[in-house]
């Protein structure tokens, strides 16, 4: 007799159903959470926003300057002594300098010296204090440095306009006739002795031709006195091949006016250059702005007759 198939126990469904229930109620149950939504879909639908991408800098962008700063016209503004120096280099130029002032003149050289300083005041308070453009050039540095804001520049500027001047006026009177160009030998003599600070005595050989050979200081003395010495003098001459000679001494104190030394020793130059068959032409003797002569005086040719006279008389 064939057996019946078993039916589900109704009991353990009934128990399974009830537990799960209880778990339910209690929350030992996982619970089932919502779909999440897809965010990428969810942006699909959305405009693209329009995003300005930052600018990636470049080695030139960075090289670049910056942009200028805003100009103050009131802080940037030319000196007002620039446009001074401007006009006052054009007179320069237009007149070769003749039109200038002393003052203007010293202004002028103290440009590139002081090129942010106003040279006006500086020019003027210099020639107060020492008198004249060539006095101020032939100053000591010591005294010039007493001066404000005259420092190495400006004393380099003044000494190279000294040696110029001495260059150019000895061109002057070398390779030509000494004797027909008198006015260029006492610029010479001027521009070498008128400001030193100490007396020399200066001697220029002559040749036959009166041209000069050379143009030497024999000596230099004190403030009031320099030794001479005929015999030095005169070998000198000889070792030269001078056959003239022309005398100068300074005078520091700026008066030109001989002393009785100066005569004696013009007396015994020209007596013993007379022996040897040399020619004293003259003695001159430089002050600042003007000069003594013996020759334009009759000393020198009064000098030779006296030799002349005791010569014969021997």
């Amino acid at each position: 007799m064939a057996k019946k198939p078993s039916q589900p126990d109704k009991t353990d469904d009934e128990a399974e159903r009830l537990v799960r229930e209880g778990a339910e109620k209690f929350g030992l149950l996982p619970q089932k959470h919502a779909e999440q939504p897809d965010n990428k879909r969810l942006f699909d639908d959305l405009p693209p926003a329009n995003i300005e991408q930052p600018k990636q800098n470049t080695l030139q962008d960075i090289a670049a300057p910056l942009p200028d700063a805003p100009v103050d016209k009131k802080t940037t503004s030319r000196p007002h002594y620039h446009g001074h120096r401007d006009r006052l280099k054009q007179k320069l130029l237009e007149s070769d300098g003749e039109a200038l002032a002393d003052y203007e003149l010293l202004e002028a050289v103290l440009f590139r010296a002081l090129p942010r300083i106003d040279t006006k005041p500086i020019a003027k308070e210099l020639l107060q204090r020492f008198g004249s453009f060539a006095e101020v050039i032939n100053a000591s540095d010591g005294e010039l440095r007493k001066i404000k804001f005259i420092k190495d520049a400006a004393i380099y500027e003044f000494a190279l306009i000294k040696a110029s001047t001495k260059r150019l006026l000895k061109s002057d009177v070398v390779e030509r006739p000494v004797l027909t160009s008198w006015i260029k030998v006492l610029d010479h003599c001027r521009a070498a002795m008128a400001f030193e600070p100490r007396e020399q005595f200066r001697i220029l050989f002559l040749d036959k031709r009166n041209r000069l050979i050379l143009d030497e200081v024999q000596q230099t003395g004190t403030i009031d006195h320099t030794p001479v010495y005929v015999r030095e003098i005169c070998r000198r001459a000889l070792e030269v091949n001078a056959t003239a000679l022309i005398l100068a001494h300074n005078h520091p104190s700026g008066d030109p006016a001989p002393s009785p030394q100066d005569r004696n020793i013009t007396r015994s130059l020209v007596w013993a250059a007379n022996l040897l068959m040399l020619q004293v032409v003259d003695h001159i003797i430089i002050g600042h702005n003007k000069y003594y002569s013996f020759a334009d005086q009759g000393f020198i040719k009064q000098f030779q007759n006296e030799f002349e006279r005791d010569l014969a008389s021997v």
